[in-house]
């Protein structure tokens, strides 16, 4: 694996710093126009890429400890805190927090920011939160199986974590060709930008500052949640959207969102 990170929490964490510079579609902070409606209750966040989340997926927000996990950028933790729940910010790039924090200062909001890996979340107390906001960002872990157990441990009795994730098949094909609408199998799930590319085409990604990718099996992304203690109790699919021209999107939606509630 020569030229490939040992260190991906590391690496991830300066590639998405890059991607702030470059204004990412998750990394550019909403507008006050958003956050005021927000405020009025009327708000839209995403788990995944392009269906809103349902809104009986949230608790009342007004006075709601709610962990936005792995999910800077001065997006959903802004609206959340706007529309009266106690946010903290937990994500692995600090120019993201930072967005988060921009936010917070230009609208008045309180929000708190934790930089960490979301994998471990041993510096927060059991029970400590209400709700957990977990889009679509654990394809850049590993494993996931210990986000999951984390969720549940933070979480109180009756509380719920509603997540976004990549359907693995999405990392069966090879990627340049399917860019091009080429269908062709390549790879084997658990995908692992690390083991499943060449020297080569993990350099070329690199250069192009794209985080390290994982694609996990439905073993470790609903059966992981199942393990550490939740109930699936909602579940939808998603894809990139109107006017996508992502080849596989036309046979299959890529993407996935669950709620999960941890037993009373």
């Amino acid at each position: 694996m020569s030229g490939k990170p040992d260190d991906i929490v590391a690496y991830n964490r300066e590639k998405w710093d890059a991607q702030v510079a470059k204004g990412d579609r998750w990394t550019v902070p909403f507008s006050p126009d958003v956050i005021a409606r927000a405020r009025q209750g009327e708000f839209s966040i995403l788990l995944t890429p392009s269906k809103p989340v349902p809104m009986n997926w949230f608790p009342p927000l007004e006075g709601c400890r709610v962990l936005c996990l792995a999910s800077g950028g001065g997006q959903q933790g802004p609206v959340l805190a706007a529309a009266g729940a106690e946010v903290t910010v937990f994500d692995n790039s600090p120019r993201q927090l930072a967005q988060d924090r921009l936010v917070a200062k230009r609208e008045d909001l309180e929000i708190e920011t934790v930089e960490g890996d979301m994998g471990d979340l041993s510096r927060f107390e059991p029970e400590s939160f209400d709700f957990v906001f977990h889009p679509c960002s654990n394809g850049f872990v590993d494993d996931v199986k210990p986000v999951w157990r984390g969720a549940f441990r933070v979480l109180r009795p009756g509380g719920d974590l509603v997540s976004g994730f990549c359907n693995p098949v999405l990392y069966l094909f090879d990627d340049e060709r399917r860019a091009k609408g080429e269908l062709v199998v390549r790879h084997r799930i658990h995908y692992s930008d690390l083991t499943s590319l060449t020297d080569e085409e993990f350099a070329r990604y690199s250069n192009e500052d794209d985080p390290a990718s994982f694609g996990h099996t439905l073993d470790d992304q609903i059966g992981g949640q199942i393990a550490a203690g939740f109930a699936i109790t909602g579940f939808y699919k998603d894809d990139w959207g109107a006017g996508s021209e992502e080849a596989l999107s036309k046979y299959i939606k890529t993407f996935i969102a669950t709620k999960a509630t941890k037993p009373a």
